[in-house]
């Protein structure tokens, strides 16, 4: 849902992991800007060069500052080049179908060597596809890192490097402003980078 159908109109209302667009209406969500710089460290420091960046509704908040803040850091570091990869909607499927679209049109020289998913989901798929249909090692060949650290990424089949988002404390946070044990403001939280066997 776009932020822009989000408003004051029933009350109590809040915005959850991720920013609100909308004036009054508190957001409580992981901090973006340090997410995004961790994971861009973490890869730069593997010895990744060639990144590239696969995106899933672009009218989210979520994935424009994932989008923005993952470009950025890579500029700092000189690498200007970002490939990006649109996915038509967040699904393992979709995540596939984008993969695929690009692997097919890119020989092995030319690809990128390591792809960040706006989200676990879209990684799952990108994992999926490059094994299976094109044969490609994770990471050796192909490293892709996801956002979200959902279960299934983290067993062994996917191994899936990601960023963990502190759930519990925002649920808890967002409890506390309901029973005005807290005031409702703005809050972010920081979440924790989870390294794993895909990059």
């Amino acid at each position: 849902m776009s932020d822009r159908r989000l408003g004051p109109g029933l009350s109590p209302t809040f915005v959850l992991a991720r920013d609100s667009q909308i004036p009054g209406v508190p957001a409580i969500a992981s901090d973006t800007e340090l997410a995004l710089r961790e994971i861009v460290d973490y890869l730069f420091d593997k010895g990744y060069r060639r990144p590239g960046f696969m995106t899933g509704a672009r009218t989210l908040s979520t994935a424009l500052g994932r989008r923005r803040h993952f470009a950025s850091f890579w500029r700092q570091k000189g690498i200007e080049n970002i490939v990006e990869l649109s996915a038509a909607r967040y699904s393992v499927q979709a995540g596939a179908e984008a993969t695929r679209s690009y692997l097919s049109e890119n020989s092995q020289g030319s690809r990128i060597d390591v792809l960040m998913c706006e989200n676990d989901i879209l990684a799952l798929g990108a994992m999926d596809v490059a094994r299976s249909e094109f044969g490609l090692r994770v990471p050796e060949d192909f490293a892709v890192v996801g956002f979200d650290n959902i279960e299934l990424g983290g067993v062994p089949a996917y191994g899936l490097t990601s960023y963990q988002q502190p759930t519990g404390e925002m649920v808890d946070i967002v409890v506390a402003m309901i029973t005005g044990k807290r005031d409702a403001e703005m809050v972010v939280v920081q979440g924790r980078l989870v390294p794993r066997s895909s990059a």
